[in-house]
């Protein structure tokens, strides 16, 4: 589902991802983890197409069986629309915009119905719980209500691969726990494959695989 070969990058002179190798397989609940300034964030936006490798070192992405390392911003962004989910540890819900209205944005920018975009947006929401939410606006929604919308913004285009970045960082215990059996449970029933860059141990022990950041690449197992 993913392959990154040789992913290095650059702020001016710092070396921040220091030819990162990483295979990941369709279905697969991935977490990413290591000390704050370890380059997990920035190779998750990388692997999200949110960002781009040091082109000069022969960097190379491959998602879903589409090489995307030189694809065109116009391409690349459709891309992204198409296949690729995000969930951001502070929601980045539109405020202006109620929770139904927020879901079908991807499903708008892509171009689909809009009707049939906001049954697919309904059925999300009340999959999630929140079908009495569906008129509420983001600061009517409690922390856990907010990151769950968020979640179904992320799942309405059905991408193949969801990207989270300390998805439960701003949530108390209970909503956290919810919100890491639902990745499970959504990968279950609809196959997606899941990377998760996480401070939290438990939701990291939970994924199908482990990795450890240090110093700008991915520890090996039997260091």
């Amino acid at each position: 589902m993913i392959k990154a070969t040789n992913i290095h990058k650059y702020y001016n002179t710092l070396h921040v991802l220091k030819g990162v190798n990483l295979h990941i397989q369709k279905g697969e609940i991935v977490s990413i983890v290591g000390a704050s300034g370890a380059g997990k964030t920035t190779l998750l936006q990388i692997l999200g197409t949110l960002d781009k490798a040091s082109s000069e070192l022969n960097s190379r992405l491959e998602i879903n069986g589409e090489e995307v390392t030189n694809m065109k911003d116009k391409n690349l962004s459709r891309f992204r629309n198409l296949n690729l989910g995000f969930i951001f540890q502070f929601h980045q819900l539109l405020p202006e915009f109620t929770a139904l209205e927020n879901v079908c944005i991807p499903g708008l920018i892509a171009k689909r119905d809009k009707k049939e975009v906001e049954i697919e947006a309904t059925k999300l929401l009340d999959y999630l719980g929140l079908s009495h939410r569906l008129q509420h606006k983001p600061n009517e929604l409690s922390g856990g209500e907010q990151q769950r919308v968020a979640v179904a913004r992320a799942l309405i285009n059905k991408p193949a691969v969801i990207f989270a970045d300390e998805p439960s960082g701003n949530l108390d215990t209970h909503s956290a726990e919810n919100l890491h059996q639902l990745f499970f449970k959504l990968r279950d029933e609809f196959g997606q494959t899941f990377v998760i860059v996480t401070h939290n141990e438990e939701l990291a022990n939970m994924a199908d695989r482990k990795l450890t950041m240090v110093d700008g690449n991915i520890k090996s197992p039997n260091e």
